[in-house]
């Protein structure tokens, strides 16, 4: 019998990942999000598979696995997995590609849709305090380079994968223009998806007037939407990052929201989660309701692929993964291990 590990215990029991691993397996649960290096040692030393959700896998722990075969992440993102250490220790790595791909996008183009139509602007001045109390004095419309028609603007997608791909065919549907920058993929795919290929990232930046970020976090794009890029895409555009927070730059995106460059950002993805204390300044800003950012920013917490149809999903598709390479020998969803 092979011992699978799922410290993090997402879900109440095991009846579902038992059906589908079957009786070859005996699979223990955490009581919680437990990290790795708290994992009993008799355990990790019998272990053959490992699920990870949030937790981190570093190199410096793997001595602790002598019979690990498969680490299955529990999402799309690997870049939680020491993967040149699991490589070096010919443990397969695996991810969940084709789950949460509708409800990223769908966050993605809600918080394009929510800057664009000025819905926090407005939202936040019916909440305030009548002027002189006069209430009609908030009952009112407000200008903002944020408000503008869809045909009237280029939506940029950095990365398109499936996310990526989902995310460009709604702001299609929504009238926008819309142009990606990917240098991986092969070409013919704006041919197919009817949306304008830009090789160029400067190009592609120049464009741009709503830049949705779906690229993967990987060592060529940790930080590469820094201020010098973010400075590329014309006055007043909107940035919206629901791929991975170290990606973008922090301090370049506060301080191009602090003189106008940009009119608005949307965040599902942070460079620390949960944010660090003390917290960024722009975080501290937004916490804060300093009135230069009202309804210019809009942080989610890492929730973008948050439905009970994707919890199911990652709870199904990661036992089936588990089983089609630990079980079968199979290479289902298995990341090269030169893949960036």
């Amino acid at each position: 019998m092979k011992l699978v590990l799922e410290p993090e215990g997402l879900y109440p029991d095991s009846a579902l990942e038992a059906e589908i691993l079957g009786p070859q397996v005996r699979l223990v649960r955490g009581g919680g999000e437990e990290a790795v290096n708290t994992i009993p040692d008799h355990l990790c030393a019998e272990a053959e598979g490992l699920f990870v959700f949030r937790n981190w896998l570093p190199g410096s722990q793997l001595h602790r696995f002598p019979k690990l075969r498969v680490v299955v992440r529990m999402g799309v993102g690997y870049d939680r997995l020491d993967r040149p250490a699991l490589a070096e220790r010919g443990v397969t790595v695996c991810n969940i590609p084709d789950y949460g791909t509708t409800e990223v996008a769908d966050h993605a183009i809600a918080l394009v849709m929510a800057l664009r139509r000025g819905l926090l602007l407005h939202h936040d001045l019916q909440r305030g305090e009548p002027a002189q109390g006069v209430a009609a004095a908030e009952w009112r419309y407000l200008d903002s380079p944020l408000i503008q028609r869809p045909e009237a603007q280029t939506f940029g997608v950095l990365g398109l994968g499936r996310i990526g791909t989902a995310a460009a065919l709604r702001a299609k549907a929504f009238g926008y223009r819309v142009i990606f920058h990917d240098p991986y993929l092969p070409n013919g795919v704006d041919r197919a998806l009817g949306i304008t290929r830009i090789r160029s990232l400067p190009e592609f930046l120049a464009q741009t007037n709503t830049l949705s970020i779906h690229a993967p976090l990987t060592r060529g794009t940790q930080g590469l939407v820094g201020e010098a890029e973010l400075r590329q895409l014309p006055r007043g555009a909107i940035v919206v990052n629901t791929a991975r927070g170290p990606i973008l730059d922090l301090d370049g995106l506060e301080r191009c929201l602090r003189d106008d460059h940009l009119s608005g950002a949307g965040l599902d993805v942070l460079p620390v989660e949960p944010p660090a204390e003390p917290p960024h300044p722009l975080m501290a800003a937004y916490r804060a309701r300093e009135p230069w950012l009202t309804g210019r920013l809009i942080v989610t917490p890492h929730s973008a692929f948050h439905t009970p149809h994707a919890w199911q999903d990652i709870r199904v598709k990661s036992a089936e993964t588990m089983r089609d390479v630990l079980l079968e020998g199979l290479n289902s969803n298995v990341i090269p291990p030169n893949a960036d």
